[in-house]
């Protein structure tokens, strides 16, 4: 009798429904055996640039309570805290070279409130680095060296709305400090919204291994180019278990060509808000399946209103580009340059129409007032403001007009209660609040009970306070 791993191999290829040419085969030529990703990994790994950063913290340099009087009685000033100990505190991420001349795009979260910036290139030389521009809600940030007129190498930036679920991507970075590293995988989502990461969340989703250290650094296509800035990770022990998050080149491109010769990013405004479609909303609507943002509200003589969008509406798309929820409308906007127009794709009453509507800076009318509350009452240690467009584009906001809280103290009684920064203050008591100077004023004259009513994330709460 034959050996059974004898005769599997012909058992298996007897079971099989598909013709023999169709089944795979054993590389023949010696360029199918030297399939390598080598050659792109040289090309691009230059651009790839760790960074370094190291920020001075200062602590105390004894418990404070060597500060209190009950305890100094005992144990005089030698104990006594004096001037706080400082401490360096160093930290570690990647960045890209976009610039011939040194301009290097990375994560904001990379070198946020660093005292000095260190980046080393791939062939070990070293440059400090100054920050030139720095989005938080974006979390991105560009940096520059000083390259003596010497030309660095680059990555060139790819329409990141080309990729597709199932491409090969690289991931190009530092993780843990180990030096450059490389990591291969494929796209396994893109238009990625609701992932709990920022306030601006839109990303692509790779199972290519990314670590901390990775940040900041290169998501690659087959062709070379960049399409992603890795930022984010799934984990519940801190290394790469196959869920990565990258932030679309498309988004890097608009950062670097507002800022990167000293401007400002200004996301487009277009005086519209509404919700995702639900599969409710769909099906009443007649659509074949949930997608797009349904108008709720309309700002008045807004871009949008003027346009002629109606609430009811439902956005299916900018320009041609899917949009699947008010994050996704808010990314294809924010890729695009004030002062232009963009297409609509709009489903009325189930008719398909292509609204074009302009692109305009979010108005700051009226000014924000900024004002911080004190004194004996629950709004102690909250910054308030009032609302315009460009306030509530600043706090994450769906609203133009009212009474926000844009910061909260920590520790203070706003903190306590249970206030949190993007509230708005709908009522106190009795009295609707329409403006900072009359909640002001109100604070400081009503007394306990209160029952303060806010707006969070379009839910009301009601704090019932004695």
């Amino acid at each position: 009798m034959k050996p059974l791993l004898a005769i599997l191999p012909a058992l298996l290829l007897a079971l099989s429904p598909l013709p023999v040419a169709a089944q795979e085969t054993v590389p023949t030529t010696q360029a199918q055996i030297d399939l390598t990703f080598a050659p792109l990994v040289k090309a691009a790994a230059p651009a790839v640039v760790n960074i370094y950063t190291r920020t001075v913290v200062k602590e105390r340099a004894t418990s404070p309570f060597f500060d209190d009087p009950f305890f100094r009685q005992f144990f005089g000033d030698q104990f006594k805290s004096g001037q706080p100990k400082e401490r360096v505190q160093g930290s570690l991420g990647s960045g890209v070279i976009v610039r011939t001349d040194g301009l290097i795009v990375t994560n904001n979260h990379v070198i946020k409130g660093a005292d000095q910036i260190r980046v080393v290139l791939n062939d070990k030389r070293e440059f400090e680095a100054k920050v030139i521009a720095a989005e938080e809600r974006l979390d991105l940030a560009l940096l520059k060296v000083d390259t003596k007129g010497e030309a660095l190498p680059i990555l060139s930036i790819r329409d990141s709305d080309e990729l597709e679920v199932g491409d090969l991507v690289l991931a190009i970075g530092n993780p843990f400090g180990v030096g450059q590293t490389v990591t291969s995988g494929i796209v396994s989502g893109v238009a990625r919204t609701n992932t709990g990461i920022g306030d601006f969340g839109y990303f692509i989703q790779t199972d290519a291994a990314i670590n901390p250290g990775n940040s900041g650094g290169a998501l690659i296509g087959m062709d070379g180019k960049l399409v992603g800035v890795p930022t984010a990770i799934f984990s519940k022990n801190g290394g790469s278990v196959g869920i990565g998050f990258a932030i679309p080149s498309n988004m890097v491109a608009a950062v670097v060509n507002a800022e990167g010769n000293g401007g400002k990013l200004i996301r487009p405004w277009i005086g519209a808000a509404g919700e995702a479609v639900t599969v409710d909303i769909a099906k009443s609507l007649g659509l074949a399946r949930p997608i797009g943002v349904v108008v709720q509200q309309l700002y008045a003589k807004g871009p949008a209103e003027r346009a002629g969008l109606k609430p009811g509406d439902i956005i299916l798309g900018v320009n041609g580009r899917e949009v699947e929820d008010p994050e996704g409308l808010r990314f294809r906007l924010a890729t695009l340059p004030v002062g232009q127009t963009a297409t609509l794709n709009v489903s009325r009453k189930g008719e398909p129409i292509d609204i074009s509507v302009n692109l305009i800076a979010p108005p700051e009318d009226p000014a924000p007032h900024e004002t911080l509350l004190d004194g004996r009452q629950p709004l102690s240690g909250a910054l308030i403001v009032d609302l315009s467009p460009a306030t509530g584009d600043d706090l994450n906001i769906n609203a133009w007009d009212g009474v926000a809280i844009a910061k909260i103290k920590r520790g203070s009684i706003a903190d306590r209660v249970g206030f949190e920064s993007g509230d708005i203050i709908v009522k106190v008591n009795d009295s609707k609040i329409a403006a900072v100077a009359d909640l002001a004023a109100l604070m400081e004259t009503t007394a306990a009970p209160w029952a303060i009513t806010v707006n969070r994330g379009g839910k009301t709460k009601t704090f019932d306070l004695d």
